[in-house]
């Protein structure tokens, strides 16, 4: 079995858990079912492919009707912070990529696993936050109030 459906498997294993609010339950298989539309720089759409807050901010907006703004590192100033042992599924994770802090962000899953729409490799899939290129470079967690509208 290859290692990206592996992956799938196992963040769907995830959705079943009955404790998640309903509105994390839908922005995760929103995410989910947006797994391998590929990478555009500036992408925002799954016709046009996505870039890393492209996809975040067209998940929210179809999941959970937020507007969220355009920038890792834009997002990363919204919701309340989370420590890593304290994420819960439909947090944003983010990740220093580009020798930037708050550089990359994607949706985290559950079971250290997220889902993002990395820069190179293809196009949105879920990744191992205990690898270490993404240990190295995790630089914080946001959740995201989906009650109400941000801007």
């Amino acid at each position: 079995m290859d290692r990206e459906l592996q992956a799938t498997q196992a963040s769907t294993q995830v959705i079943d858990q009955s404790s998640w609010p309903e509105r994390a339950r839908e922005v995760l298989i929103n995410a989910l079912s947006l797994t391998g539309i590929r990478y555009k720089y500036g992408g925002n759409s799954p016709e046009s492919g996505f870039d890393c807050s492209g996809f975040v901010r067209y998940v929210y907006q179809q999941s959970a009707n937020l507007t969220l703004p355009h920038g890792a590192q834009a997002i990363s100033q919204l919701g309340k912070t989370v420590g890593k042992n304290d994420l819960q599924p439909g947090d944003l994770v983010f990740f220093n990529t580009l020798k930037s802090a708050f550089s990359h962000v994607g949706i985290y899953l559950g079971n250290n696993r997220f889902i993002h729409s990395p820069s190179s490799g293809g196009g949105v899939r879920v990744e191992d936050m205990q690898d270490s290129y993404w240990q190295k470079r995790f630089n914080g967690a946001q959740r995201i109030e989906t009650t109400a509208k941000s801007n």
